[in-house]
Parts: structure tokens; sequence; C-alpha cells
């Protein structure tokens, strides 16, 4: 009974891979990796870490250079500088419309057009491609883009901060290349023999196969429509449609301080001290949210990013 029981144990052990012993140029390689990842982190993190110590230190301190890692001279004062201002609240508002109703339509558009490109069977497919591909490389420019959102009336509306901007060409040849390399034929044969239609394929079996792809496009779109204020600077005039990257714009600017208009010494470097501190907390209002909403959609962020970037 004791000798069936341990003879199992004894041939599993001699199944077990040998360790491969590291050589001299191995180990070399190995530090030489962790060297370079390091400074590019250390490249990388600093800057941030910096911004953030900046924003939340003595404007005094900031200016006289004393800040180069960790705050010195807690305060607040910058960013309370920056909520008394009126437009602030409505600037994020209308930042997170202009983020979520062009994230949605963008990618859905982009879903729509690249789905047919991906399929064998388009007809004309390296025609609507060619097409494709000529806008990206051959722009009309800013007086032509500006004539056709003033001829189409989207000028000083929502939708002009929206529809310019609706789809990239890039993020279309993304999720072709998705497409193409995560939805076998042979699944799209199956499913016309069981009588399914081109549409309920790409609703019913398309699309949850696409989570990934999905959460790419949104994040892309969402973040691009976040940063984005050179359109609103065009295309907007009235102040209730401004975006938070434009708003924040408007108090670095007006907080510029002309020595002429102050005859006080001291306040005068006081204002100074703040104008300089109100770049590192602008900063820091402007990129808490993509942050925050990152980690939800990293996963499939990366899936999506690696298998529809595998090949063109």
């Amino acid at each position: 009974m004791t000798t069936t029981q341990s003879a199992p144990e004894r041939e599993s052990d001699d199944y077990l891979p040998a360790a491969v012993k590291e050589t001299r140029s191995d180990r070399i390689v190995l530090i030489c990796n962790y060297t370079a990842l390091g400074l590019f982190s250390l490249a990388v993190l600093y800057p941030l870490v910096y911004v953030l110590s900046a924003a939340f230190s003595e404007p005094k301190n900031v200016q006289s250079g004393e800040v180069w890692l960790w705050p010195v001279g807690l305060s607040l004062e910058s960013f309370r500088s920056i909520f008394d201002y009126d437009g602030i609240v409505r600037g994020f508002g209308n930042s997170v419309v202009y983020a979520i109703g062009g994230a949605l339509l963008a990618t859905v558009l982009t879903l729509l057009a690249a789905y047919p490109l991906s399929r064998r069977d388009l007809p004309g497919k390296g025609l609507i491609l060619g097409l494709f591909l000529f806008t990206m490389m051959f722009n009309g420019g800013l007086i032509p883009n500006y004539l056709v959102v003033d001829r189409t009336g989207l000028l000083d509306t929502r939708w002009a901060m929206i529809l310019p901007t609706a789809m990239a060409v890039w993020n279309v040849i993304i999720t072709r290349t998705y497409f193409q390399t995560t939805i076998p034929e042979e699944l799209h044969e199956s499913a016309r023999v069981d009588g399914c239609s081109d549409i309920g394929f790409f609703w019913r079996v398309v699309l949850p196969l696409s989570k990934p792809i999905i959460a790419v496009n949104l994040l892309f779109y969402a973040v691009a429509q976040w940063n984005s204020w050179f359109n609103a600077l065009i295309y907007l005039t009235s102040e209730h449609l401004f975006p938070l990257q434009l708003v924040l714009r408007q108090i670095l600017v007006q907080s510029n301080v002309d020595p002429s208009q102050v005859r006080d010494v001291a306040e005068l470097l006081r204002m100074k001290e703040l104008q300089e501190q109100l770049k590192f907390s602008l900063i820091v209002i402007a990129t808490i949210p993509p942050l925050l909403v990152y980690p939800f959609v990293q996963k499939h962020f990366v899936k999506g990013a690696m298998v529809g970037s595998l090949k063109g």
C-alpha cells in the first residue's frame, strides 16, 4: 500500500524541469534593462509628482524654486482662486457633455465604417479605404473647415464641438484590423446558414466580441474631446458653451499681472507668485477626470490596442 502511494510522487519529481543557470551576459542584460526602465519611469513620474507638489505648495516657495519633489508649505490658495471663477463649473459640465457625447457618436460611426471594410466581399473596398486615407493625409485647412461649419449652421452651437471631429481615420483602421483578426469568416458563414442577417450578425455576434476595441475607441475619443480647446476658440463665441480647457485658458490669461496697475510692491509680488502657481493647479484640475476613468478601461484598452495594431 505504501509503495503504491509513493510511486507517483517520485515519478513527478523526475519530470521537474532543471533550473536554467543565468550566465554573466544574461545578468548584464537584465541589469541594463532594469536601469533603462527605471530611468524611463523616473522621467515619466517626476514631472507628474513635481506638478502635484507645486500645486499644493505656498506660491512663494514655488517661485523661489524650493519645491523640487514634495510640497513645501501646504496651500490651497491657487485652487480657491480657480474655483472663485464663475465659469469653472459650467465649463466642467460642458466638457463632460462634449467628451461623452463626442466619444459615443464617434465610436458608433467608427464601428459602422470599420466593419464593412473588414469584410472580404465588400465591393470597392480598396477605393473606399483609399478615400478614407486621402482625407487623413490631406486636410482642407482652417478656413475651409470654418466655412463648412458656418454654412451648415453649426457655428456657436454644441454640435460644432462634436461633429467636425466625429470620426478619426486612424481609429477606423485600427478597428478594421481588430475585426479582421478576431472575427473569422467561418463565423459569419455559420450565422448565415442559421438564417442570421448581416445586421443581426453585427449586432448579436460582432459587437459582443468587440468590447476591447470599443473601450479603446471610447477612451481615445473621450480624451481627445476633453483636451480639445482650439475648436472651441474658433467655433464658439458664447461663454456658456465654453469647455473647461478654454475656461482654464481664460483664467490663465486674465491672471497676467500688469505692473502699472498695481502700486503696492508686496501685492504685485504675491500676484506674480500666484500666477506662476496657477499653471500647476490648472494642470491638476484638467488631468484628474482622465486619470479617474482610465483604470476602469485599462484591461480592455491594452488588449484592444495590441490586437488592433498587429497588422494593417
